[in-house]
């Protein structure tokens, strides 16, 4: 009887936790949650920005084709020019040529009558001359509306290229708001969990306040497995139940009161001691125990009406001691359900 009774008076004794190891506790919770809500931010930031890059990687194959076009057609222009003063020296020729075949008629025409065959050759000469330089000159006025129309698309692509420029400064500044956006979003949401996690431990401790065997540590409510379940076992007791029923008044009450745009979860970690599991009992480890204790606290907080989507259940097994050492006392402090509020 005297061990029984001792280690019960140990337990009804307030626990005495140095304030230094709840404030390192609380700080280093604060700097995981705010790390993983920078994470979240740079990874929506990287998605958006990918999105973006990838915009931009369009406009930037767009000023390729458009400079590569641009290219050909300086190209066209440029044999378009040499064609033109080709055909202006063929036209020059030809002038030269029906000058001289004039000069020829006058002379024939000076030796008398019997030169009127040749005239007449030298008049059909002319006239082919004329009908060459016709065609000429249709062929020069065609290069002249080929060289305006080369002209204007490269008017039209000069646009193209300042728009693409200016959709460029455009889609960064928009990039950047965007950034500064979702961080001042992202804190007040922070602030707004903060706040509701605050409230909502506030009204467990008054709810809970009285057991010594349900502690608070850091951020977290730890309920003693011997509060919920016999020993080995994930089936909840009848003093268990009316614990969780307390529990499961005021997570519908939460529910009520937090923002439906606020993601948030309640997760149930189940954690045992370092005693291996009896063979023939339900339990092949005691990663299955811790976890089979979690999932039962969550159907049963699901059963009294609590949102299955704002609980979480999970096992750690031994893995994660409050207290090291394998005495007793150090066995029983380790054999826990925690709850914490946190973000989903």
């Amino acid at each position: 009887m005297a061990g029984p009774l001792s280690r019960r008076r140990r337990s009804e004794e307030p626990p005495y936790w140095p304030g230094f190891v709840d404030a390192m506790a609380q700080l280093l919770l604060v700097i995981t949650f705010l790390l993983s809500v920078f994470m979240i931010a740079q990874f929506l930031l990287a998605r958006q920005i990918s999105g973006q890059d990838s915009a931009l990687g369009q406009l930037r194959s767009q000023i390729a084709e458009l400079t590569q076009l641009l290219a050909l057609e300086k190209g066209a222009k440029a044999d378009s020019d040499a064609q033109l003063l080709a055909l202006t020296d063929d036209l020059n020729a030809q002038k030269a040529k029906a000058a001289d075949l004039l000069s020829s008629l006058q002379a024939e025409n000076n030796k008398g009558a019997g030169a009127g065959n040749t005239i007449a050759g030298l008049q059909t000469a002319l006239d082919g001359e004329k009908k060459l330089s016709s065609e000429a000159l249709a062929k020069v006025e065609l290069l002249n509306q080929q060289i305006a129309a080369m002209r204007r698309q490269l008017a039209t692509i000069s646009s193209l290229l300042d728009d693409s420029e200016a959709r460029n400064k455009g889609s960064e500044t928009q990039i950047a708001d965007l950034g500064r956006r979702l961080n001042t979003a992202l804190a007040q949401k922070v602030e707004e969990l903060s706040k509701y996690r605050s409230e909502f431990f506030g009204r467990l401790r008054q709810i809970l306040s009285q057991r010594p065997d349900i502690l608070v540590v850091g951020d977290r409510f730890v309920f003693q497995s011997e509060v919920l379940f016999p020993k080995g076992s994930a089936e909840m007791n009848d003093a268990g139940k009316v614990e969780m029923a307390k529990l499961a008044d005021a997570l519908k009450q939460l529910e009520r009161e937090i923002p439906s745009d606020l993601p948030w979860v309640l997760r149930v970690d189940g954690h045992t001691d370092n005693d291996p599991i009896v063979q023939g009992r339900s339990f092949a480890s005691n990663w299955e125990l811790s976890s089979g204790r979690a999932i039962s606290v969550v159907k049963f907080l699901v059963a009294q009406g609590v949102s299955a989507n704002h609980l979480v259940a999970a096992g750690f097994g031994e893995f994660q001691p409050l207290v090291a050492g394998d005495s007793e006392d150090a066995k029983s402090q380790n054999r826990r359900i925690e709850l914490k509020l946190t973000e989903r």
